[in-house]
C-alpha cells in the first residue's frame, strides 16, 4: 500500500512509476488518496477540495490507512496474494505508516522515505497566532496556492500527541523497517530519519542514505522520467520487501 504525504496525492510524481514499477516485480500495489487531501476525482492532480484540505488531521489519516488494510484482507479489491502487508509512505505518509503499522499486527513491515520524525512541525509561536486566526496558511510552491489547515489539526495534536508520537511508534514496531533518506532534504532534513533509526530495533531495520539528493529523491511533479538515485531508492526497497516475503 502507497501511502502519499502532505500536500500529496497518489498522482504525484513518483507514485504510478513506483505502483508500475512494484506491479511489475509481482507485488499486489494499492495507491490512493486520503479522504482529505484536497484533490478530486474529477481533478485528481489538481487542490480544488481545499475545504476538507482545511478539515483534515493526522489521526483521521491513520485510521483510514488502517481501514484501507482491513477493506484489502476482507477482499475488497479481490483474493488477496498473500497474507503479508507492506506499507510504503512518503514523508508524512511514511510517519503515518509507520504509526498504523505500531498499532496493527497485520501490517508486516514498513518502508518510508524521507519519513517525519514528528508531526508537530510548528512553533507556538505559530501556534498562537493559529488559534487567534483560526488557520494556518501554507504556501504550495508547485501550484502557487495558499492552502488552509484548520484549528481541528492543531487540536488532533494537542489531544493525541502521544498517539501521534513517531518515534515512540518506532520503538513499539517490533516489525522490518527500511528508511530512506536524502542527504540534502531541506523538507524533511535527514536527522529527523536518523533520529528514528535511532530509536528503532537495528537488528530489523534499515537505513539507507542517499547523498546529493533532496527530499524527492531528484523527481518531481509532473514526472519527467527516472534517474540512477530513484532507481536505486526503488531496487533497494524492492530489495527489502523481498526478503521479508520469503
Amino acid at each position: 500500500i502507497l501511502v502519499h504525504g502532505f500536500k500529496g496525492f497518489k498522482d504525484w510524481g513518483f507514485f504510478p512509476p513506483t505502483a508500475e514499477y512494484f506491479a511489475k516485480h509481482g507485488y499486489f500495489v494499492v495507491s490512493f488518496n486520503f479522504s482529505h487531501n484536497g484533490v478530486s476525482e474529477e481533478k485528481p492532480e489538481e487542490f480544488v477540495e481545499r475545504a476538507l484540505f482545511e478539515q483534515n488531521t493526522f489521526s483521521l489519516e491513520v485510521e483510514e490507512l488502517s481501514e484501507l488494510v482491513d477493506l484489502y484482507r476482507d477482499g475488497f479489491f479481490g483474493d488477496p496474494f498473500d497474507e503479508k502487508i507492506f506499507l510504503l509512505g512518503h514523508s508524512r505518509g511514511g510517519a503515518e505508516a509507520i504509526l498504523a503499522a505500531s498499532r496493527k499486527d497485520a501490517i508486516s513491515a514498513v518502508g518510508a522515505w524521507a519519513p517525519a520524525a514528528t508531526l508537530d512541525r510548528y512553533t507556538e509561536a505559530q501556534k498562537k497566532r493559529w488559534r487567534e486566526n483560526g488557520v494556518f496558511e501554507v504556501l504550495n510552491a508547485r501550484t502557487k496556492q495558499v492552502m488552509r489547515l484548520g484549528t481541528g489539526l492543531l487540536d488532533d495534536l494537542e489531544e493525541n500527541g502521544d498517539a501521534l508520537d513517531v518515534v515512540q511508534a518506532v520503538r513499539e514496531l517490533d516489525k522490518p523497517l527500511f528508511i530512506a533518506h536524502g542527504e540534502q532534504d531541506l523538507a524533511v532534513p535527514i536527522r529527523e530519519g536518523e533520529t528514528l533509526y535511532e530509536a528503532a530495533d537495528k537488528k530489523k531495520t534499515v537505513f539507507k542514505r542517499f547523498p546529493s539528493t533532496g527530499h524527492t529523491f531528484h523527481s518531481s511533479h509532473p514526472y519527467e522520467g527516472s534517474n540512477p538515485t530513484f532507481d536505486e531508492l526503488l531496487e533497494s526497497t524492492r530489495a527489502f520487501f523481498d526478503a521479508q516475503s520469503e
